[in-house]
């Protein structure tokens, strides 16, 4: 994909919105994210006192590594004593907090097992330099490799990979979660043919309605209502409409191969500012150049995801209405879903 990635920096206030203010929760939303919150809250306590204590190469033999960051690194192992293959996160001290390691560690357990969400197993190890914690292995690296720039994937491979993105999202949401890290980095690839994929990397994790605030400059997947000057003094009650906002920017993206907006700023960049007046002016065929290729249903469906004003956003649920029409524009011959790229 071209075009360096730049990071998204949070600062979050540990806290739920109150009563007085619910900055646009309804007070069921309020009410099952902090029921969220609490629950994680006691894993968390009961986590950390049960942290196996020991160095990880005692235990495990490293194969490889299977990705790299900025916050630590997964490798595949092996047990020394049984043979199986593991995927193992390890996240040096010097750079994540014991509260943060559970936090994230806490999160994959409670989310239980899904099909298109990396099953974490109940094993947290903490070693004179590090944490770890062990989940499954998945082999065939991450969706930014499948991404060919300028090209995007098959458009076959971009329903079902937006199929699965939206239920592991339904799935994360229906815990009183958001995720807020999607992209194609944090989707690992189950086989070569991208048939099957799964959500990673829980560190940014939270439950609705934690107060958040944008600390650093906004990247493509960052929704507007971050970038705006905040509503309330210590931050914004987090939703799912911004998961929803990243879903569309990534499923533009697995359709075209490029970003659609550097930044969701009118006054910044000059194609979100045409993405808005083409919204706005209700003229479905006098598209801005990036949307040249695609078909009308991905028009529909990206536009009901990318609403700039999350009241109007639509839940991730809606990918499912669109699946199985075309959406991108045939080069010659039936117009159809491809099934390509194996």
């Amino acid at each position: 994909m071209p075009g360096s990635q730049r990071s998204e920096e949070r600062g979050e206030a540990e806290a739920t919105a109150g009563d007085e203010d619910l900055g646009g929760l309804t007070p069921e939303e309020l009410q099952q994210g902090q029921e969220a919150a609490l629950a994680l809250e006691d894993m968390m306590a009961l986590s950390a006192q049960t942290l196996l204590q020991a160095e990880v190469d005692a235990l495990y033999l490293p194969v490889r590594t299977l990705g790299q960051g900025r916050y630590g690194r997964v490798l595949l192992v092996t047990h020394r004593q049984k043979g199986t293959a593991l995927a193992l996160k390890q996240l040096p001290k010097a750079s994540t907090t014991l509260r943060g390691f559970l936090h994230e560690f806490c999160v994959g357990l409670s989310l239980g097992a899904h099909a298109a969400i990396v099953t974490a197993l109940g094993i947290g190890i903490e070693s004179a330099e590090s944490y770890s914690f062990l989940c499954e292995p998945v082999l065939h690296g991450d969706l930014i490799a499948f991404i060919e720039p300028k090209v995007g994937v098959p458009e076959a491979a971009a329903q079902r990979c937006a199929a699965q993105l939206a239920s592991a999202l339904e799935h994360v949401h229906a815990r009183g979660l958001v995720y807020r890290d999607l992209k194609p980095e944090n989707v690992l690839v189950c086989d070569a043919g991208c048939r099957r994929i799964k959500l990673t990397d829980f560190g940014h994790t939270r439950p609705r309605g934690t107060l958040l605030r944008l600390a650093g400059p906004p990247i493509p997947y960052t929704a507007p209502e971050l970038c705006a000057p905040p509503p309330l003094p210590a931050g914004l009650p987090i939703q799912p409409g911004l998961d929803a906002w990243a879903l569309g920017v990534l499923l533009f993206c697995l359709l075209t191969g490029y970003f659609p907006w550097d930044q969701p700023l009118r006054d910044a960049d000059p194609f979100y500012e045409d993405f808005v007046l083409w919204r706005a002016s209700g003229l479905p065929d006098d598209r801005p150049q990036p949307w040249g290729g695609l078909a009308p249903a991905a028009d529909q469906l990206l536009g009901a995801l990318l609403d700039p004003e999350p009241r109007g956003r639509a839940a991730v649920s809606c990918v499912r209405a669109y699946l199985g029409r075309p959406w991108k524009q045939p080069r010659g011959g039936q117009a159809g879903v491809e099934d390509g790229g194996e």
